[in-house]
């Protein structure tokens, strides 16, 4: 008679069924994620009145169209270089502050310093939307309205206080020895920064360039508010723009087709920087 095969012991069969549901909760959220963006896709290769219709026989008859529309107004391609600009100008400034702020945080002891810093939190708090209406007027008495310059200020002033938390717990991170050993061999700070912890804070950063960059990519309130200037208007505000038929009849199709170019940026962005973003929100979890 054949041996039978004994069961697997408790242990490894609590693993097993451990594994199973950490697939099988994966594969769920992964779905929450990607089911939105494969509808968006196919809804951007549909036409208008296929979008707002119930689904029928057309569901899946797609084309370029849209795209082929979307690429042959100037007003969108004036809004992805208007984007470009401040999306890449606002990601690289809140990097730079964001690092110099999180490392006086993390290694100056000045007095009062968990009060500001507590204060910096704070701000987290409090959505930009609520303080819209004062914003504007302090950027129209500065003459930063209608302005790209004004506009890149207003989002690192929004997401510098995120970003400097991320910053500071990278840097707390950082043991002390390799700063006391740079001082030794006669580095000043600015050196420091730049050479001896660069690759060690590099995950923090590209962490606060990239919330930057997402965050001012797809902002529409801010630069509907502070722009009226149609030259100077962004993607998201440019996209809302796109209008076909009768007077206030959206074309969806054409909105999808542009959300999906408005959306290659971003993914682009996160799958390459993917590694870094998660090891930068990581970062001062666990202090070695």
């Amino acid at each position: 008679m054949a041996a039978t095969l004994a069961p697997p012991a408790g242990p490894e069969r609590d693993t097993r069924v451990r594994r199973t549901l950490y697939v099988v909760g994966g594969v769920l959220a992964a779905l929450v994620f990607v089911v939105p963006l494969l509808l968006a896709l196919v809804r951007s290769g549909q036409p208008g009145d296929v979008v707002v219709a119930a689904p029928d026989g057309r569901f899946l008859d797609l084309s370029w169209v849209n795209f082929r529309a979307i690429l042959d107004q100037p007003e969108i391609w004036r809004g992805i270089v208007n984007s470009v600009v401040v999306s890449v100008v606002t990601a690289l400034l809140t990097a730079f502050l964001a690092t110099l702020a999180g490392y006086g945080f993390a290694k100056f002891g000045f007095r009062g310093r968990g009060v500001l810093f507590g204060l910096v939190l704070v701000t987290l708090m409090v959505p930009f939307q609520a303080i819209l209406t004062p914003l504007y007027l302090q950027m129209n008495a500065m003459r930063l309205t209608d302005s790209l310059l004004g506009l890149v200020l207003f989002y690192v002033t929004v997401n510098l206080p995120f970003c400097v938390f991320v910053m500071r717990n990278a840097f707390e991170a950082v043991p002390g020895e390799i700063e006391d050993s740079a001082h030794v061999d006669g580095a000043g700070t600015a050196r420091m920064i730049a050479s001896v912890l660069r690759p060690l804070v590099l995950p923090g950063a590209a962490t606060a360039a990239l919330y930057a960059f997402l965050a001012s990519w797809t902002e529409f309130l801010g630069a509907l508010t502070f722009l009226t200037d149609s030259s100077l208007y962004t993607l998201p505000v440019s996209l809302v723009n796109l209008q076909q038929g009768a007077y206030g009849q959206v074309d969806f199709g054409l909105l999808a087709a542009g959300s999906v170019v408005a959306m290659i940026p971003c993914v682009v962005l996160y799958v390459a920087l993917q590694r870094y973003y998660v090891a930068g929100l990581a970062s001062g979890s666990v202090k070695g």
